[in-house]
C-alpha cells in the first residue's frame, strides 16, 4: 500500500499471530479515510485516522507517515499488446513507457531496520506518451486484512503501542482479531510466505480490484501484479540482523544490470468480489502477461530522488483504466493528501530555518 506528491473464514490462532498482526498493520497503504469523513463527519475523518498513524509509529517530520523508509527507482515499462483489447490504455500497447517507482517497507519509521517488517511494497507511476498516467501501489502480500475503513481505524488502534512497553495491548488485539475473522486469510497467507531476501525478487500485488475498458467502453474486472524474473529466496538471519540490507541490495543488483517484473493481469469472472480486497479470486482464473517492468537504476529520496515528490495515488488512472467499487480506494487517495501536505509543509518549515 504510499504517501507522496509534489495491496476466508480461516480460524485464527489468536495467541500466535497477536505479535505478526501489530507487524504487518503498517503495510496498510498509508491511512484510509474519505476527504468529508468515513462514518459520519463528526466521528471519523481523514485528519483522525492520519493522526493515529504518528501515534502508532511517532512523528518523523519530513517523511510519508508510512512507507517512510524507501529507495527511488527508474525504468520502463515495455508492453507486448496481449492486453490492448482489454484496454484503451495506451500502457497497453506494443512500445515501451517511462517509469517511476518506489520500493519500501511498511511503516512510519524512515530508520527502521529492515528486518522488523515482514513485507515490502512497490509503488509505480506510469506515465504514457499522451500525458495520462497509471500510479499503483503494490505491496508482497495479495489480500487486505479488513474490508472497510471503519475496520482498518479499529485495527489502527488496537495496535497502538502502549506507553511504556512499546507494543500493544493483547487484550485488544485479541479482541478485534476475535470481531474480525477476515484476518485468518491474511495472516495465513503472512505465515506461509516468508519475507523475501531481496526487493527484486519479491512478488508485489494491487490487492484491490479495478476494471479495464476498451474502446467500446466495455469492462473487465481485473487485478494485478507484478512478478520478477529473479527466483524467491527467504529472507537470511544474517540479513535480518542487517538495519538496510534491503537498499544495499537492490544497489548491488542493479550495478550487475537492469532487474525485470511481468506485468500479470487476472482476469475476473461474473461474481468474483471487486468490492472486498480480504477475498481472493480462485486461482483457475485466467491471467495475461502484458509486459516486461525494467527497472535500470535506483537513487536515494533523502537527497531529493525522482519518487520523492510523487504521490502513489492509486486512483491516478488513465482512460482504459477504472477504479472498481472497493471502498479502500477512494479512502487511501484522501490520506495520501493530506500525508503530504503534512510532510511538505513540515521540510518547507524547516528550511525556512535554516
Amino acid at each position: 500500500m504510499n504517501d507522496n506528491t509534489p495491496q476466508s473464514g480461516t480460524r485464527i490462532c489468536v495467541p500466535c499471530r497477536l505479535g505478526a498482526i501489530g507487524a504487518v498493520v503498517l503495510v496498510l497503504a498509508g491511512g484510509f479515510a474519505y476527504t468529508g469523513g468515513w462514518i459520519a463527519p463528526h466521528r471519523l475523518s481523514t485528519p483522525t485516522v492520519i493522526d493515529q498513524f504518528q501515534r502508532n509509529d511517532g512523528l518523523h517530520e519530513g517523511y510519508r507517515r508510512n512507507h517512510a523508509k524507501g529507495v527511488c527507482v527508474e525504468g520502463y515499462f515495455e508492453g507486448n499488446g496481449a492486453a490492448a483489447t482489454l484496454s484503451k490504455a495506451s500502457v497497453f500497447g506494443t512500445g515501451r513507457t517511462p517509469v517511476i517507482g518506489r520500493l519500501a517497507i511498511p511503516g512510519g519509521n524512515p530508520r527502521a531496520p529492515d528486518g522488523s517488517i515482514p513485507i515490502r511494497s512497490f509503488a509505480l507511476m506510469f506515465k504514457q506518451a499522451d500525458g495520462q498516467q497509471w500510479r499503483t501501489g503494490m505491496n508482497s502480500v495479495p489480500l487486505f486484512p479488513v474490508h472497510t475503513p471503519e475496520q482498518f481505524y479499529q485495527l489502527l488502534t488496537a495496535t497502538q503501542p502502549v506507553q511504556g512497553t512499546g507494543k500493544p495491548d493483547p487484550a485488544k488485539v485479541k479482541a478485534f482479531a476475535e470481531a474480525n475473522p477476515a484476518l485468518g486469510a491474511f495472516q495465513g497467507w503472512i505465515q506461509a510466505h516468508p519475507p523475501s531476501s531481496s526487493f527484486a525478487n519479491a512478488g508485489y500485488y494491487s490487492v484491490n480490484a479495478f476494471y479495464l475498458v476498451d474502446a467500446a467502453g466495455k469492462r473487465q474486472a481485473v487485478r494485478w501484479a507484478v512478478q520478477p524474473e529473479l527466483p524467491y529466496a527467504p529472507v537470511s538471519a544474517a540479513e535480518k540482523g542487517e538495519e538496510s540490507f534491503l537498499a544495499a541490495d537492490l544497489t548491488q543488483k542493479l550495478a550487475a544490470g537492469p532487474l525485470r517484473w511481468h506485468l500479470m493481469l487476472t482476469l475476473g469472472a461474473p461474481g468474483d468480489p471487486t468490492d472486498d480486497a480480504t477475498k481472493s479470486w480462485p486461482d483457475d482464473r485466467k491471467q495475461i502477461d502484458a509486459g516486461t517492468l525494467v527497472i535500470e537504476r535506483a537513487s536515494s529520496q533523502d537527497d531529493g530522488g525522482v519518487c520523492r515528490d510523487v504521490n502513489f495515488d492509486p486512483t491516478v488512472l488513465p482512460s482504459g483504466i477504472a477504479a472498481s467499487n472497493d471502498p479502500l480506494l477512494a479512502a487511501r487517495s484522501a490520506a495520501y493528501a493530506l500525508s503530504y501536505q503534512r510532510r511538505t509543509r513540515e521540510v518547507a518549515l524547516g528550511e525556512q530555518q535554516q
